[in-house]
């Protein structure tokens, strides 16, 4: 039984697993702060309240606080524009400058006397019947 677990843990995707929810935890506090300290201010600055969360209306005696649900989207809004532009878009820039795709060998040629398109180890052209040189 024992066995039969420690292969279960060791297997690979599960220690991927484990390390990216450790260094996604991690990442969130730094995503947090970046969107706490310098982009909700920023926004702050330039519609002139911080803070939605006093905004409500009451219908029949009901109030609505329709303010948290502002935060929450506009805060939600800004990690996913923050993560996207500071993260995504980097990384892709980085993944795309170190993989290049390996140049691919020909397969085809055209045929000299018909130009056809024909296999690159033909000898003999397939449509004009000419025999061809190497």
């Amino acid at each position: 039984m024992l066995q039969g677990f420690k292969k279960f843990i060791l297997r690979g995707n599960v220690v991927d697993l484990a390390v990216g929810v450790v260094v996604g935890a991690a990442f969130s506090g730094f995503i947090t702060a970046l969107v706490k300290d310098l982009l909700t201010p920023f926004i702050a600055a330039i519609v002139k309240a911080p803070d939605f969360s006093v905004l409500s209306f009451t219908v029949n005696g009901s109030k609505f606080a329709y303010g948290d649900l502002l935060n929450a989207f506009i805060s939600f809004v800004i990690v996913a524009v923050a993560v996207y532009f500071f993260v995504v878009l980097p990384v892709n820039a980085l993944i795309a400058r170190v993989h290049h795709e390996p140049k691919r060998e020909p397969t085809t040629k055209l045929c000299p006397e018909c130009a056809n398109e024909i296999p690159i180890i033909a000898k003999r052209c397939g449509f004009c019947t000419s025999i061809l040189e190497k």
